[in-house]
């Protein structure tokens, strides 16, 4: 038996075993969904640093930085600059109206079915599309470390994503996220100072010999990003499109208040902020050791696995095969971690928003609810592994900003007027919530990406690979202009900060929260 395998099997006995202890204490729907709204403000950090830190973070970034160097710092910047606006935005009064998703939150603003429909598709469209980037990065995994098939490497996956989040709901997935967020920084610490020790542990040396290459293009942006509206365009849509994620604002309905939800980004940003800084160290490093060594190369100069697999390459060049193995282990739970949270995310949106307080207009039964969330999970993973196959030879880092671009398109503006801006209408959300999911999508087709790259046309229809800069505004404008000759149409002001309903509140308020 090879580390990997020694390393894979002690993750995956861990993480069984956490499930099994988890299952024992989630007794409602409040713990299905909540983990019993009672995390403290350091454990919600860690596990929002987990669900955030995903297979694009660690794999993609790293890989990015052989192919395109500075980009995968583009990437960092933007999405680490969404942690601030995280806080004084939304964190605290997504807590105070204590409910269980983003569609809940909206539903208790807007007495409208149509808006709550609207949420739960925009919703559903973010997961997938998320789901889609953890299992390329789960399947690239596997081939390259077992040899499996592609399609039996994601399967393995999405089983035990099942497992996980049926059994053990959002307390299991919270535990195995903080854990895999403390081997992550472990790891890259690690890769970080093995680096440096090349380099006599002077990071100065480090960046001298990357400046050294090619007349210093690895620290200027590709010719991906040569465009200064495709950049800013990218920059607001990772930036923006946090604030949009389902599976990271449902971590907000697990803490005990607003200040604990303030708390826990703090904690969530640092985290984030250190491994990003300690990623700059293990990208440059892998474009000076491993890029020019053949024996991380086939016959036709690509690289073995491809560039998703920097990462791994790099271990084992510094650390030999036991390395490579943690490293390998640690990614492998990064995925599992960050597509159980997306897994909770689209069982609440199936079983709680679309079932039983759509469909059943809250009078579901909650063993049937309970029964509907575990077989979406299923089903949402089989889906996640049929379009999977689509994307499969794209980077990842790459695909999670074209996700990014359509939460920003779509959840953000919504929920953001929905929270901050009265004159707000059921209509206005409708357009806005609509407009930009459809906006986005269709520019993400259209472009070089999908257009291109994938249906092999000359020419891309829209000229942007990124549409975050063309489709927030939109959305903002959608809303407004629907919301408008009827202000107020169909609307019920939410509870003011403080009021806190708790994580099983159904009812609606008539104070405002307009700041």
């Amino acid at each position: 038996m090879t580390a990997a395998h020694i390393f894979f099997l002690l993750f995956v006995a861990s993480s069984l075993l956490l499930t099994l202890l988890a299952a024992r204490r989630t007794r409602s729907a409040a713990d299905f969904y909540t983990a019993g709204g009672q995390l403290p403000a350091w454990q919600n950090g860690l596990a929002l640093a987990g669900d955030y830190l995903s297979a694009a973070a660690f794999l993609g970034a790293i890989g990015m930085y052989l192919g395109q160097g500075y980009d995968s710092l583009v990437y960092a910047v933007g999405t680490l600059a969404g942690w601030p606006l995280l806080m004084l935005l939304l964190a605290d009064k997504l807590r105070t109206l204590g409910r269980y998703s983003v569609a809940d939150v909206l539903a208790s603003r807007f007495d409208d079915r149509r808006v709550r429909l609207m949420s739960i598709i925009s919703s559903l469209t973010v997961t997938v599309f998320y789901l889609i980037v953890q299992l390329v990065g789960a399947g690239k995994l596997l081939q390259l470390l077992f040899g499996l098939p592609y399609l039996a490497a994601v399967l393995l996956v999405v089983g035990l994503m099942v497992l996980q989040v049926a059994l053990g709901g959002m307390l299991a997935t919270s535990w195995v996220q903080m854990i895999k967020a403390g081997l992550m920084l472990l790891c890259a610490l690690l890769l970080a100072a093995g680096v440096l020790q090349r380099f006599d542990g002077s990071p100065a040396q480090l960046f001298a010999a990357v400046s050294g290459l090619e007349h210093g293009r690895a620290l200027l942006p590709s010719a991906v990003l040569s465009d200064p509206v495709d950049s800013v365009s990218l920059g607001l849509g990772l930036s923006l499109g946090l604030l949009g994620l389902p599976h990271i604002l449902m971590r907000f309905f697990t803490v005990a208040d607003a200040r604990t939800a303030r708390r826990s980004v703090g904690w969530a940003t640092g985290v984030i902020a250190l491994f990003f800084i300690l990623n700059i160290i293990i990208g440059y490093g892998a474009l000076l050791l491993v890029a020019p060594n053949g024996s991380f190369h086939d016959a036709a100069g690509k690289l073995l696995g491809g560039g998703n697999m920097a990462a791994l390459h790099l271990a084992s060049l510094l650390g030999g095969p036991w390395l490579q193995a943690l490293i390998a282990s640690v990614a492998f739970a990064t995925i599992l971690a960050v597509v159980a949270g997306l897994a909770m995310a689209g069982a609440s949106a199936v079983s709680h928003d679309l079932y039983a307080l759509w469909l059943c207009q809250g009078r579901a039964d909650p063993r049937r609810e309970w029964q509907l969330s575990r077989l979406s999970v299923l089903l949402l993973g089989l889906l996640a592994v049929l379009l999977s196959t689509l994307f499969q030879n794209l980077n990842i880092a790459l695909l999670v900003g074209l996700a990014f671009a359509i939460a920003a398109s779509s959840n953000f503006p919504v929920l953001l007027l929905a929270l901050h801006w009265r004159g707000l209408s059921a209509r206005g959300a409708l357009a806005g919530g609509y407009g930009g999911m459809l906006a986005s999508l269709l520019c993400i087709i259209a472009g070089p990406t999908v257009w291109v790259g994938m249906l092999g046309h000359p020419a891309p229809l829209f000229p942007y690979a990124n549409p975050a800069l063309f489709c927030v505004p939109l959305a903002f404008a959608a809303a407004w202009l629907g919301s408008q000759n009827r202000p107020g149409a169909n609307s019920i002001d939410v509870p003011a900060s403080g009021a806190d309903t708790g994580p099983t509140a159904r009812s609606t308020s008539q104070q405002d929260t307009t700041t």
